[in-house]
């Protein structure tokens, strides 16, 4: 009985191993595509925020800016309304 089993179930073996194998390559390939484009956009949303580049960012991690110091470098600081670019001290 066993037997018949075994010669029942060894031809369907090979291309649901070969189907199994293929579908898990897709699925780790699909998953490393979705994490890369994530992180792409994230990136690109973190480029937008103004903080280096303000007079009152202090470049301290104990005080990042001295206006608003809770959402120093987050995207909250996207829209901050007290932004003055830096300006060189030597120009006046």
């Amino acid at each position: 009985m066993l037997q018949l089993i075994i010669d029942v179930a060894q031809p369907l073996l090979v291309p649901v191993c070969f189907v199994s194998a293929w579908l898990l390559v897709l699925l780790v390939g699909c998953n490393i595509w979705t994490a890369a484009r994530d992180s792409i956009n994230v990136a690109k949303k973190m480029h937008q925020v103004p903080c280096p580049g303000c007079r009152y960012f202090t470049d301290d991690y104990r005080l990042k800016c001295t206006i608003h110091p809770s959402i120093a470098n987050t995207e909250e600081a996207i829209e901050c309304l007290d932004y003055q670019a830096k300006t060189n001290p030597m120009l006046y």
